[in-house]
């Protein structure tokens, strides 16, 4: 047996090593450590290449991988396993249909790696044209490539795609009519008139292995009591008895994902009585981050090998022999693999992970697109406090610009708030009030309505225009900044919460380049600040008093205190409305589920009938009126299980006379008779 700590210490050093994060003059001797100790299990050998690609950068992309490739060679696994779509990014969208010539790059790249592969056989996905002759279907497969000995020895080609989430396949990608590895002959000229007859397993060194990508392992009718499809691609493989399964994969992270993941293919390992190994992309691309935790689980459906969650890494198992190693999910996700679905306050078990999530999918966000700071507003409440912590542990303190912008009424608490948040993390601060803007705005407004108001007749008694000029103002400021200072974009700090009861201004909190707490509901915020608080370097960062804050704009004055408006009056309790969202988006419950429903609030809480009534009402009806505030937020990464990111949730913005009450037969039934009537 080998030595599986010696063989983790070493890995990870040349890990750090192949990211170009260290280096080390005894590169050679630490190879030749890990060949030694890799001879002693090297039947079945497997490396598991963890990569972090950029998509469309097929250059980038193809380097990392050969990086990888020559170093699984060096140290003599059997094979090297690369993501799902590894050489062009996931996902792609619709860029491949528009520009072909990235399609064309990545296969002439495909091929030039595939010349310098020996005896390790390296799996690697790509995207590969399909012949379309005919002019039906379309024009793509989402493909791994078998390669050893200098040529692409097969294909495999995903059968099942996803069309529901932020996943979007089937509009640009065919479906593969057949399960497994077709020969190399068919690269670019495959089609159903191409099928051959062969074994969909393939043989890597006297081992079996059944090969599929992503979604075609999520269909097993045994473990889902309703399947998305016909067939059941490893079902279609296990009838040949491969000695391993092999997941090439692009799957984001998500609430409650780990859970179904880890039991997914534990059970799929134990029904079939077969190994597998799952490979996963790490990094983020936009709205999408991907925690990677590759891993591999044995015949008897216990978990061999995990790799590091939201890093890049290189981890060498045998599936055969039960050889590697497990690395920790982020804390508290361990604990949460027998939860029940249930709304519930104690976020505990999914902090680290929505952490990890935000921080990398700013991380790459900015990384991958050439920037490297960031402007905000501090106001000196919860979100704006949470977005600065975010952006300053991870593009560097140093390059966070936090601009308190008060107006007439933001209160002196607020501003020292914002100030000395400013000073626990460290970032950049400065102060710059909004009256002169506010004031001048105003006056060339009067005179512009009293104009429009000779010809319409249709003015607001009252009006929220005070309330937008202050939040806009604030926009403006940022947004000169990052005109004026390179490599900068502003921070829009909108959390889930206020975004769903459009509580948050176009062109004011809602302006930027990114948002990254828009899919983080307003109670689970809470929960953040404090995890953050005992968790990041810095104790204690976040002053108590922003958290224990009731939350508020303060763009507006409440009539009956005297005081800024405070955000729970003008909505609803945060936790009754958190539990409205979680209930539509996790159980699609409707308006009259929830009457009948007790909601968690009410059971510390005395709520009115009436008043549930009138919440449930003013929840629909804001919700209804904010759907094009949501097609116009910028990019955000999608932390919960279902989010209101464009990229996950798509509705349209002309929807708002949709009845979510719903109407009993009788009502319809009369209704009915009445519009009958000519």
């Amino acid at each position: 047996m080998c030595d599986i700590d010696k063989l983790s210490l070493l890995s990870e050093k040349m890990d750090l090593i192949l990211q170009g994060k260290i280096k080390d003059n005894n590169i050679n001797e630490i190879i030749s450590n890990i060949k030694a100790i890799v001879e002693n299990f090297k039947e079945g050998s497997t490396g598991i290449a963890q990569l972090n690609p950029i998509a469309g950068d097929i250059e980038y992309n193809s380097k990392k991988v050969i990086k990888y490739i020559s170093y699984a060679q060096k140290i003599g696994l059997d094979t090297v396993i690369f993501p799902e779509l590894a050489l062009m990014g996931y996902p792609i969208e619709d860029t491949i249909d528009r520009h072909p010539v990235i399609v064309e790059e990545n296969i002439k790249w495909l091929e030039e790696i595939a010349k310098l592969t020996t005896v390790t056989t390296a799996i690697v996905g790509f995207v590969e044209p399909r012949k379309y002759d005919n002019g039906t279907g379309k024009k793509y497969y989402n493909s791994l490539a078998i390669l050893s000995h200098g040529e692409i020895q097969g294909i495999v080609r995903k059968s099942l795609l996803p069309n529901y989430s932020e996943f979007n396949d089937y509009r640009y990608i065919e479906p593969s009519p057949v399960v497994g590895i077709q020969p190399p002959e068919t690269l670019k000229i495959f089609d159903e008139d191409k099928v051959c007859e062969c074994e969909k397993t393939n043989i890597i060194n006297n081992i079996r292995y059944g090969i599929s990508i992503c979604e075609d392992c999520w269909n097993n009718k045994h473990f889902f009591s309703a399947t998305l499809y016909d067939k059941d691609p490893i079902d279609e493989l296990s009838k040949e008895n491969p000695d391993i399964f092999i997941n090439c994969s692009a799957s984001p992270s998500r609430a409650k994902k780990e859970q179904l993941k880890h039991n997914m293919l534990s059970f799929i390992a134990k029904h079939y009585s077969t190994p597998i190994v799952y490979v996963n992309q790490v990094g983020a691309i936009d709205n999408s981050s991907f925690d990677g935790s590759s891993r591999v689980f044995g015949k008897d459906g216990e978990l061999i090998a995990r790799a590091k969650s939201f890093e890049e890494q290189f981890l060498i198992v045998n599936p055969l022999k039960g050889i590697g190693k497990i690395y920790p999910l982020t804390k508290g996700l361990e604990q949460s693999l027998t939860e029940e679905k249930i709304f519930t306050l104690n976020y505990d078990n999914d902090l680290e992970r929505t952490y990890k999530t935000i921080i990398q999918g700013i991380r790459d966000y900015f990384r991958k697109n050439g920037l490297e700071r960031a402007c905000l507003g501090l106001s000196g409440g919860l979100d704006s406090t949470v977005c600065a912590v975010l952006m300053a542990d991870a593009i560097g303190k140093e390059n966070v610009f936090g601009i308190s912008m008060p107006s007439k009424i933001t209160s002196l608490e607020s501003r020292s708030d914002a100030e000395l948040l400013a000073a626990n993390i460290g970032i950049n601060f400065a102060e710059m009030p909004i009256k002169e803007m506010v004031d001048t705005t105003n006056k060339v407004f009067t005179d512009l309505f009293k104009d429009i108001e000779k010809k319409w007749d249709c003015r607001y008694k009252k009006s929220f225009t005070q309330d937008n000029i202050q939040a806009r103002s604030r926009a403006m400021y940022l947004w000169g900044i990052s005109n004026e200072f390179s490599k900068c974009i502003p921070i829009a700090t909108s959390d889930k919460s206020e975004l769903y009861m459009g509580y948050a201004t176009i062109n004011g909190d809602m302006s930027g380049g990114f948002a990254p707490i828009a899919d983080v509901p307003k109670t689970k915020l809470f929960a953040f600040a404090r995890w953050m608080n005992i968790n990041r370097k810095e104790k204690n960062a976040i002053p108590e008093a922003i958290i224990l804050k009731r939350p508020g704009a303060e763009l507006a004055i409440d009539e009956k205190t005297g005081k800024p408006l405070i955000a729970e009056d003008a909505l609803m309790p945060y936790e009754f409305l958190d539990e409205v969202i979680w209930r539509i988006e996790n159980k699609h419950e409707y308006y009259q589920d929830m009457i009948n429903s007790e909601f968690l609030y009410e059971k510390g809480h005395i709520v009115s009938n009436e008043k549930k009534i009138q919440w449930l009402d003013k929840f629909y009806g804001r919700m209804a009126s904010s759907l094009y505030k949501w097609s116009i937020l910028p990019p955000s990464v999608i932390v919960e299980s279902r989010s209101i990111n464009k990229y996950d949730y798509k509705q349209p913005i002309t929807s708002s006379h949709i009845n979510y009450k719903g109407t009993d037969e009788e009502t319809i039934s009369t209704i009915l008779k009445e519009a009958a009537c000519i």
